[in-house]
């Protein structure tokens, strides 16, 4: 095989570990010389044996073995190699290629063989070949063990019973193949969910392409989708594969599909009954192998009554509902994402932040949070940006959260605060004596409520999880 010097990819192979075996001391010297100016660490071994006692004492990336020599030839050091470690590289370097040597390679799964008299620069360019695939493979590994990490519901921040009913639907409908509309607000989460639901099934090893079908005009999305021909329109200089052919065999997830044309839901509604679809300008009918999830923070039911979104199209996507709940609907949760989000950002700005103040934390709680998660992080990274101290203070928030927070009382009244008067001339510890209050009040709920943390938590007006923060703050049973 002739490879012209200018082919070769300049780009330096990774750092491996290699044996090289061979009988003849000029061929060992020449090719140890040579990998080790690749920056490679290189063991030598002038016979089979000595390469099996080298296999067995270290592991090594890559073997490149003579294929004849007097004691044990090639495929059997290769072999040994395999069944140390399976993943090892084998490269065979063989003066003639006899039908019993070939068959051998095949059988044995030998990345690559080289026939002397060969080129050194071709030698180097096949081990880095190989090395770089290996290193790709790994990453490729390593990056759908992340996936299925970063996707997991243990890492979906919730523990409201809203979202765990979320969760357990999730876990039971992600295997069965059918098409899932979810809905909800702006900002709850939809594609979160979207993406748990592909890596949960038995598409996971396959693409999650995700399109936002509000974001494109009909002309783009459409190619987007579908892809296109060579002089379907202006510009089409060749042809285009559509996000549904890359899709294939994974999922893809139509992003408020509400907003989705007349015509482009045509086209959608075919792809799920007949499984087919065209490129744009094409005549070719491809197959479509994908599951489909949607999502919308739209009333699509309302929109079908109203003539503006396909009945067929709207019951085809709507096999299996998901409605994931706003957050003024998750309590507890709130506080939960906010630490989750402090511990995410605090990091990542180099602030030594790890945690709120209860004044913050009531504030969090208070508010209502119309933009859902996506505004309680973009509130938690403003804060952690702007705080100096080692925690969440009230001051840092936005101002719509800080104005949750009740103005202090100016009379005595019936819920027994005390009025300015009351201030000593000499003045006082004021948040001491907050403090002292929300303990004598939280003891006072729990003594009234017979210890039933739930009931004294309405007693107070606050979630229950905000009261167990200030349960385990104040150190009370």
């Amino acid at each position: 095989m002739a490879i012209d010097a200018q082919t070769i990819d300049p780009v330096a192979a990774p750092a491996a570990r290699i044996l090289i075996v061979d009988d003849e001391r000029s061929m060992r010297e020449m090719l140890a010389i040579l990998l080790r100016r690749e920056g490679h660490d290189v063991a030598v071994a002038e016979n089979g044996r000595r390469a099996l006692e080298f296999l067995n004492q270290r592991p090594f990336d890559l073997v490149v073995s003579d294929a004849r020599m007097p004691d044990l030839d090639g495929l059997q050091v290769l072999r040994h190699a395999r069944s140390i470690n399976p993943a090892v590289i084998a490269i065979m370097i063989t003066a003639y290629g006899s039908p019993d040597l070939i068959k051998g390679v095949e059988e044995l799964g030998v990345n690559d063989y080289v026939e002397k008299p060969f080129n050194t620069e071709v030698l180097k360019f096949r081990i880095r070949k190989e090395l770089d695939r290996r290193r790709l493979h790994q990453e490729n590994v390593l990056l759908k063990r992340a996936m299925h990490t970063a996707h997991h519901f243990s890492n979906i921040v919730g523990s409201s019973s809203a979202m765990l009913e979320v969760f357990e639907l999730v876990d039971t409908v992600a295997a069965t193949g059918s098409t899932i509309l979810i809905t909800g607000e702006s900002g709850t989460g939809k594609e979160l969910i979207a993406r748990a639901i592909h890596v949960r099934s038995p598409r996971s090893e396959r693409p999650f392409v995700a399109v936002n079908c509000g974001a494109l005009t009909e002309t783009l999305l459409d190619s987007e989708l579908f892809g296109h021909v060579r002089g379907a329109f202006t510009g089409a200089d060749g042809n285009k594969k559509g996000l549904i052919e890359v899709a294939d065999k994974g999922t893809i997830f139509l992003d408020e599909i509400g907003e989705m044309s007349p015509m482009l839901q045509v086209k959608v509604l075919r792809v799920l009954q007949e499984r087919k679809f065209r490129r744009v300008g094409g005549t070719e009918e491809i197959d479509a192998d994908i599951r489909i999830i949607a999502a919308t923070n739209r009333d699509l039911a309302k929109m079908v009554a109203d003539g503006q979104f396909r009945e067929d199209l709207f019951y085809r996507i709507n096999v299996i509902p998901v409605r994931l709940p706003p957050l003024r609907e998750r309590g507890d949760d709130v506080v939960s994402l906010a630490e989750h989000f402090v511990a995410k950002y605090a990091p990542q700005m180099k602030k030594n932040i790890t945690g709120m103040s209860a004044a913050a934390m009531t504030a969090l709680t208070g508010y209502g949070w119309p933009g859902n998660v996506r505004e309680l992080e973009n509130a938690i990274e403003r804060a952690v940006a702007l705080e100096r101290s080692s925690s969440i203070q009230t001051e840092s928030l936005p101002e719509a959260v800080r104005g949750t927070i009740a103005a202090p009382a100016v009379a005595l009244g019936g819920n027994g605060a005390a009025a300015p008067s009351a201030l000593p001339e000499t003045g006082f510890d004021l948040e001491q004596h907050v403090q002292h209050l929300e303990r004598e009040y939280i003891a006072e709920a729990l003594r009234r409520s017979g210890g039933v943390k739930v009931k004294a938590a309405e007693l107070l007006g606050m979630s229950f999880r905000s009261f167990r923060y200030y349960m385990k703050k104040y150190n009370l049973k």
